[in-house]
Formats: structure tokens, sequence, C-alpha cells
């Protein structure tokens, strides 16, 4: 229950953001839909791919699209409310990254990948939709700009994995892959942390 209700809110977190950004981009409500709903299940998307699950979970949940495709309504229904709330979009868009890290991980586990393979599945899901969002509009993925945000979700999923290995129960591993992640993503916005960058040649 604990995982569903997880993966709900990161939806529900990572719509908003993607939406937002529709917004921003002028486009029209089916545009912004699109963009938030591929954003918030871009991820799991991709996730279930990998683990060879067919189809994909999130396209199969009406709660999953109804929650993605609600959300994108909201936001663009009461755009320049939420565009005011831009700083705190980034926190819940740090929250979702750690959530989607953490349940990623988690059910990858449960499908027997191993605890290298659910790392890297668990980092994946965090930030596959926000790829999906940046492709869309036509932007250069936040992945590949000097952002402090894949290294936060893979070492959250890391730490999911580790947690379990330990024996320390599911529910203990989400809920602390999930604040050590969010939270170093927080922190880095707020010291403005990036990975370095090549030189520049004269």
């Amino acid at each position: 229950m604990l995982l569903y209700i997880l993966e709900l809110v990161g939806i529900a977190v990572f719509a908003a953001s993607g939406a937002l950004v529709g917004v921003t981009k002028r486009l029209d409500i089916f545009g912004v839909c699109v963009v938030g709903v591929f954003t918030a299940l871009g991820g799991g998307i991709v996730r279930d791919v990998l683990l060879g699950i067919h189809p994909p979970t999130s396209l199969g949940s009406w709660p999953n699209l109804g929650t993605s495709f609600g959300m994108s309504l909201l936001v663009f229904f009461l755009h320049s409310t939420v565009g005011r709330l831009r700083r705190e979009i980034l926190v819940l868009d740090a929250l979702g990254m750690g959530l989607f890290a953490s349940t990623g991980a988690v059910i990858a586990l449960e499908h027997g990948a191993s605890p290298l393979a659910s790392c890297l599945i668990g980092g994946t899901a965090a930030i596959g939709g926000g790829i999906l969002r940046d492709v869309l509009v036509n932007e250069v993925p936040l992945l590949l700009q000097r952002d402090f945000y894949a290294v936060p979700a893979l070492l959250g999923s890391a730490l999911v994995v580790v947690v379990s290995e330990w024996g320390s129960g599911t529910d203990v591993a989400l809920v602390v892959g999930t604040v050590f992640a969010s939270a170093l993503r927080v922190l880095a916005l707020w010291r403005n942390w990036g990975l370095p960058g090549p030189r520049v040649l004269e």
C-alpha cells in the first residue's frame, strides 16, 4: 500500500511539473496534458519495459492515468497561480524524483532483478519522464546539462537496494531512499551544485 501511494504522489508531482513546462511553452490544452502525462508516466513505462512487464502497468491503471491527466488539467487552468510557485514546484519535482527512484528500485527487486540492475532501473525510472518532457518541448534534456539530478536518483535507488539487502524491510527502504535522494536534490538546488563540465579551449 505504501508503494502504491508513493507512486501516485510521484505521478501527480511529475505531471504538475511537466504540465507547467507545457504552459510556459504556450501549448494548447491537449499539448499541456500530453506533456504532463508523458512526464508523469514516462519513467514508469521505461521501468516496466526494462523489466519485461507487458503492457506497462502505468498504461493499464486508471488511477495512474487519471491522476496524471487530472493534475495536468488543473495546472492548465490554474497556471497563473502555479507559476508563482516555481520554487515549490522544484521542491516537489525533487520529491517526485526521489519517489520514482525508490519505487523503481523496489519494483525491480520484487521482479527478480539483480542489485546493480535494480539501482540502474530505479535511476532510469526517476529521470525517464523528465527526458521525455524535454524532448517533447524541444529542450536539451536536463540529464545532459550541468545539473545535479541523475546522481541523487542513482544514489537514492542504490540506498534502497542496500537497505533492502540488509533485511530492514521494503517500507523502511522506500522511506530512506526517497528522503535521501530528494534531500540531496533540494540541497543541490539551494547550493547551486552541478557536475563539472569540460574546460573551454582558448
